[in-house]
């Protein structure tokens, strides 16, 4: 069963609570804390406001499934998740089976102007599922229902799925046949390949099966102009690839209804690696030498030193710790260490060749490999980081990321400088920030930064947002100011909105605009996320 007001399911293997070693951690790093009291989902459902939609057969007014609906997981989400004061609730909820439907209820919705809200896992983490405060109903449209393989073509290897399909169902339902889609982003447990294409997603071992860009073949999108079908060719030159218009449209121009996916055949061998180096020097330069020679790994993931010790000091055994360094010391890999971890993915002569590269580029940087213990560790807890969110805020602890892309010369600065602005955002109130950083994907041109920051709650919800605020503003500006994207895989939604004409400048903006009103012309669909249009 999905939590309402938190990150994943019940049942799940990774739901975890703070020990008390990774608390006296977090006093020391950021100070003492205090929780806030949490809302009962009874109490938000009481809350509800009665439905402005009129009566439809596929549409569901019921207050507790408006709720479930009614934001992602960004941490603006969570804090009124937690307090309960959501403000603004979608009207109802429709769970369509087929693109007929979604083609029926978007000339409904045209007819009687209600705003739609496509809704894959409800795993945003930038705003881009929530309702805004307005005189339309608002109507928030779920793709769980589409959830299933349409049919596979072996021979070119491309596969056709409801949007609605989650990564566990994608792989599910590929394995007996023999293949794999090898997408896993961190919310591999509940996103939804539709929202991948929608959001422009990237998986943790996107070195070998690439990012969605190169995954999503075609597929079938329902806008207010009509029907897009995308066929799935191999390459074209016959014009603007209108792949590439609907991947990041973020439910902009219409509703995607099915994906169809370039898949692999299922890898021999998979195994992960861990490798410390003496510095951050040895590390980065290992990360590109082997991206830039193209070693056939699946991923590498290169921890700065402050997210090399968090890492070792908040989530394993102080023993174990003391072991490791103890051994790293005779390595001479001491303070200024970092990690390095790596997957080798592919048939057995595949991967003993990745292997021999992997070692001679590390050996010549001075890598150290650790046991095979590690790697085992990261893959089966890759999935587990969100879920620590809530353990955090059951102590009054917040944590939350900001990530963006830049070449490889201006990596090193940029990071620094990202982890600074956050770290002195709240200098001002005397409050310390934790804040560390990796590079989790790598490219010939140059990689992603990916920053982890904690800090404490305030003393209510409402001052514990605005100290966020003032962290994201701090970061957000200095990625621009550092030439980066603002999102290299979260996407815009509403919390990046404000600084992507940096990267667009005003003739970009303006064509993403033009592309809005002219599916959408009375927008209706998901208004106020990626870029404001003239019809809203």
């Amino acid at each position: 069963m999905r939590r309402w007001n938190a990150w994943g399911n019940h049942d799940s293997e990774y739901t975890t609570e703070l020990t008390e070693n990774l608390r006296e951690v977090l006093q020391a790093l950021v100070g003492p804390s205090r929780a806030l009291p949490v809302a009962s989902l009874e109490d938000v459902v009481a809350s509800v406001p009665a439905s402005r939609l009129p009566e439809h057969p596929l549409f569901n007014t019921d207050p507790e499934v408006r709720t479930r609906h009614a934001r992602g997981q960004s941490f603006p989400d969570s804090l009124v998740m937690q307090s309960g004061e959501f403000g603004v609730f979608p009207d109802g909820v429709a769970f369509p089976e087929s693109t007929e439907q979604v083609v029926d209820i978007l000339r409904y919705c045209a007819q009687n102007k209600i705003t739609v809200i496509p809704y894959g896992g409800g795993t945003s983490v930038a705003g881009h599922i929530n309702p805004a405060a307005g005189e339309r109903p608002v109507l928030t449209l779920s793709m769980a229902h589409m959830n299933t393989l349409l049919g596979i073509d072996e021979e070119s290897q491309i596969a056709r799925f409801g949007a609605g399909t989650s990564g566990p169902l994608i792989e599910a339902q590929l394995k007996p046949l023999g293949f794999t889609l090898g997408h896993y982003p961190q919310s591999w447990e509940l996103s939804t390949v539709g929202g991948w294409v929608a959001s422009r997603s990237s998986g943790q071992q996107s070195l070998r099966y690439g990012r969605i860009e190169q995954l999503f073949a075609g597929g079938t999108v329902a806008t207010h102009q009509g029907v897009l079908e995308i066929p799935t060719i191999p390459a074209s030159s016959a014009g603007p690839d209108l792949r590439e218009m609907i991947m990041g449209s973020e439910g902009r121009f219409g509703v995607i209804t099915e994906v169809a996916v370039r898949v692999n055949r299922l890898p021999e061998h998979e195994s992960f690696h861990v490798i410390f180096f003496p510095s951050w020097t040895e590390g980065m330069a290992t990360a590109k030498t082997l991206v830039q020679d193209k070693t056939p790994l699946s991923m590498i993931r290169l921890s700065n030193q402050m997210e090399t010790l968090s890492l070792l000091h908040m989530g394993n055994d102080a023993e174990q710790v003391s072991a490791l360094e103890s051994e790293l010391a005779g390595q001479g890999i001491a303070d200024s260490k970092v990690m390095l971890t790596v997957g080798v993915t592919g048939n057995s002569l595949q991967c003993e060749a990745s292997l021999a590269q992997l070692r001679a580029v590390c050996n010549r940087h001075g890598g150290y490999f650790a046991g095979s213990e590690f790697g085992e560790r990261w893959a089966h807890g890759r999935f587990r980081a969100p879920y620590l969110r809530e353990a955090l805020a059951a102590g009054g602890y917040a944590v939350d990321t900001m990530e963006t892309a830049v070449e490889w010369r201006k990596v090193e600065t940029a990071m620094n400088d990202i982890e600074r602005a956050i770290r002195e955002a709240l200098a001002d109130e005397g409050e310390q920030v934790h804040v560390y950083t990796h590079l989790s994907h790598v490219y010939g041109q140059g990689s992603s930064i990916y920053s982890t920051y904690l800090f404490r709650y305030d003393d209510s919800y409402q001052k514990t947002h605005k100290r966020w605020q003032k962290l994201k503003k701090a970061g957000a500006h200095q990625i621009v100011a550092s030439g980066g994207t603002i999102s290299h895989h979260h996407g815009v939604g509403v919390d990046h909105k404000p600084y992507l004409h940096a990267e667009k400048g005003p003739v970009g903006l303006a064509t993403i605009a033009a592309l809005c009103n002219f599916f959408d012309p009375d927008g209706l669909m998901n208004p106020g996320k990626l870029v404001d249009s003239g019809a809203e």
